[in-house]
């Protein structure tokens, strides 16, 4: 049996050098489920300064009513 090691993930904004935004909504909703929620770091594949920074943009953008709203 052979075992593979996974292949770390590298963050998407470390790797093209720039931060996350809320007036690129339509990016920040690869970060968000059908429902509304904020996916978490392992889903995202994001490091934990960026993924705060996008957590923070998501609920700028849902303010401004460019997002929605958690739906139930």
């Amino acid at each position: 049996m052979v075992v593979r090691a996974a292949k770390k993930k590298v963050c998407m904004y470390c790797e093209e050098k720039r931060e996350p935004d809320y007036k690129n909504y339509e990016e920040l909703r690869n970060f968000m489920t059908e429902r509304g929620r904020i996916k978490g770091r392992k889903q995202t594949g994001l490091c934990a300064k960026h993924q705060r920074r996008l957590a923070v943009q998501i609920k700028r953008a849902r303010q401004l009513g460019l997002l929605p709203y958690v739906v139930y």
